[in-house]
């Protein structure tokens, strides 16, 4: 099974009920750290049209994505766009910055560091199978999850922190939404993963919540693009 890329729908519930849906062996080079290139913060398509080719796709070429996209991506997702006051571009409750941006690459599994604006290996494997029930996300170039620390929001009652922390997560994938319409990129939100599977492949601790998940690429064979790079 570790020797195939992509598993289908059923196959992937039936390996969730018996515990069996783990990562794949990391393919391509991997590194602890990689430093990203400054965000381009100009450009792009307007906002209201960026609004109005928004949309969702389920298919993807598994070609990579270039090193200055992806550094536009996930500043547009949480990036600093106000470093006096380390502000970002998705709103966070008081300030406590809970939501963690994970990258599931071929290579690995990453966080984006948003005060460095670059990535930090944490999983030395590929985690993309465990990140939905669909078959796409095998082999996508790129899927992204939204992991809530809920350390961070002790100033937040305890009730109210995963709604507060989901209100975040949706910030960030709604930029990224944006980002892709703007730059001929495509993506889905996702909720349907087996949480318990994830959260081992990824080692998250017990303050560690998977929120979303989502992933990102350029569109497949029949897919349109919406907008020229």
């Amino acid at each position: 099974m570790e020797g195939e890329r992509t598993v289908n729908t059923l196959t992937k519930l039936a390996l969730g009920l018996m515990g069996h849906l783990t990562p794949s062996p990391p393919s391509g080079a991997s590194q602890p750290v990689v430093a990203l290139p400054p965000a381009e913060m100009a450009g792009g398509l307007p906002l209201m049209e960026a609004l109005r080719l928004r949309h969702s796709e389920r298919s993807f070429l598994q070609r990579a994505l270039e090193p200055q996209i992806l550094s536009n991506l996930l500043w547009a997702a949480c990036g600093i766009n106000r470093r006096d006051v380390g502000g970002r571009t998705a709103p966070s409750a008081m300030n406590a910055q809970e939501v963690d941006v994970y990258l599931a690459l071929p290579q690995g599994l990453y966080r984006y560091d948003p005060q460095h604006h670059g990535l930090q290996r944490t999983v030395e494997k590929d985690v993309r199978r465990a990140t939905g029930y669909q078959d796409f996300v095998d082999d996508a170039p790129l899927d992204l999850i939204f992991v809530a620390n809920h350390a961070r929001m002790k100033l937040v009652p305890a009730s109210q922190r995963e709604a507060y922390a989901s209100v975040a997560a949706g910030a960030m994938a709604q930029n990224i939404a944006l980002y892709c319409a703007s730059a001929g990129l495509v993506g889905v939100v996702r909720a349907w993963f087996d949480r318990n599977a994830l959260s081992q492949a990824m080692g998250l601790g017990q303050d560690e919540q998977i929120l979303l998940s989502q992933t990102v690429g350029y569109p497949g064979a029949g897919v349109a693009v919406a907008a020229e790079d």
